[in-house]
């Protein structure tokens, strides 16, 4: 087990740290956040959002003298990373909202990233630059081009120090691969490729090609009518640069080998939980559908979010998870309303603690929830600017289900289904989570005694 890391105990006590963002009354859509990651370190954590924009922000050198702060998150870079497109052959204007964010692990000074919208993947390059050549021959200082008959000797250009200034700069752009709209994006673990899946095909790329991919898997059918899933997500193995996983619409998840064929149309192992006759409805179709996909750590696990649950699948075991939480079970007789609303289509994600013992997913009313593995407990907490003091400790949130409601619980009446949790991002090696709620970032840490 990482240090530092361990079970959700009732003494975990989660504290606010943070938070980034304006307050909700000027919100436009292009500021609500859409992904969130911390890189492989967790110095860094980028967030991307509707309005094509990454920021990333970088964690201050923690202060000698004040214990209780753990070096928090401030501005590092912002760049615009896709803007607004319109594809003329077949009328459609392209979003320019990042649907992914995905880090590479740093071999120098400069950091990687790879970001996406619904068409086009970037791979953009974070460096910092601190001095600035003088003297250039050619161009004056002002950068203007200088008369060669006015230039009688010959100088030698030198390196003066500058206000340090971070420049993201797009190294390779990947485009003209997905005809629907891509959903994932996943580095391998060979560092050399990377896949990008839409909701019919997965291709996998290589870094240094930018004008071909392979197709590893197609799912569409000759005749579109018989069209039955699509592909939600897809995950490479964190070890084993040959496995990935990719989740259905149907709730259905399959894992494929490289190794088999060019071509991944047949899965080597494929996981499904038998429906429960008794709760069949007019929704389990829709809510059995995976949103997100994660592979633990240790890459014996893999973790699926669908509608209410969150279960956790033994890749050794493929006919029903060993584990399943309930997210927001109170939820199940509202359905027809969140129907009505399109809330039932909302994609929430998952994500694993650095030591895969506690998983995290999101939820409605900026609620959040916690479970762990090994006591089996779990906690409902909020990400709200009402309990926003520096190290104030986040109170536990109880929706309670018709009867007489307690003083500190919250009636499922009033949940505000505009408020939710989609994506959220937990540091690889520490307590510290990030938590996208609509336009704000909010940052939490364990409190340290």
């Amino acid at each position: 087990m990482i240090p530092g890391i361990g079970t959700l105990t009732q003494d975990t006590l989660w504290c606010f740290s943070q938070v980034k963002g304006t307050i909700e009354i000027g919100t436009t859509e292009a500021d609500i956040i859409s992904t969130v990651e911390f890189n492989h370190t967790g110095e860094l954590l980028a967030t991307g959002d509707k309005g094509g924009r990454v920021v990333i922000f970088q964690r201050e050198q923690e202060s000698k003298n004040q214990v209780h702060r753990r070096g928090e998150y401030n501005v590092y870079s912002t760049f615009q990373s896709h803007e607004p497109e319109f594809d003329y052959l077949k009328s459609l204007e392209i979003e320019e909202k990042i649907n992914k964010i995905r880090w590479l692990p740093q071999q120098n000074a400069a950091y990687f990233l790879l970001s996406t919208n619904d068409k086009t993947v970037k791979l953009w390059k974070v460096s910092e630059r601190d001095k600035r050549p003088e003297g250039y021959n050619l161009k004056d200082e002002e950068g203007r081009l200088r008369d060669p008959a006015t230039i009688t000797t010959l100088r030698v250009p030198v390196l003066r120090p500058m206000d340090l200034m971070v420049e993201a700069t797009p190294r390779r752009v990947f485009a003209n691969a997905h005809t629907y709209h891509i959903n994932s994006i996943s580095v391998n673990s060979d560092y050399e490729t990377y896949m990008s899946a839409d909701d019919l095909r997965i291709n996998l790329w290589n870094f240094e090609i930018t004008n071909q991919s392979f197709n590893i898997v197609d799912i569409k059918p000759t005749n579109m009518e018989e069209l039955t899933e699509v592909i939600t997500a897809a995950e490479f193995h964190p070890h084993h640069c040959n496995t990935f996983v990719y989740s259905s619409s149907k709730g259905t998840i399959r894992l494929c080998d490289m190794r088999a064929s060019a071509l991944c149309d047949r899965h080597t192992k494929f996981f499904e939980e038998p429906e429960d006759p008794s709760n069949r409805s007019f929704f389990s179709e829709i809510i059995s559908s995976i949103s997100d996909v994660k592979f633990s750590h240790s890459g014996r696990y893999i973790m699926t979010r669908d509608y209410l649950t969150v279960k956790v699948w033994d890749l050794n075991m493929e006919n029903r998870p060993i584990e399943t939480y309930q997210v927001h079970d109170y939820l199940r007789s509202k359905l027809c309303s969140l129907y009505e609303n399109d809330c039932i289509f909302d994609k929430f994600e998952c994500v694993w603690n650095g030591s895969d013992s506690v998983i995290m997913t999101g939820s409605y009313n900026n609620f959040f929830r916690m479970f762990d593995r090994n006591t089996k407990r779990d906690v409902t907490l909020e990400a709200s600017r009402e309990n926003s003091k520096p190290r104030a400790i986040l109170k536990p949130r109880k929706v309670c289900v018709g009867g007489k409601r307690r003083k500190d619980e919250i009636s499922v009446d009033s949940l505000d289904f505009s408020k939710k949790i989609l994506h959220t991002a937990w540091h690889p090696s520490e307590n510290i989570i990030a938590v996208a709620a609509t336009n704000n970032l909010y940052i939490f840490q364990d409190k340290v005694n």
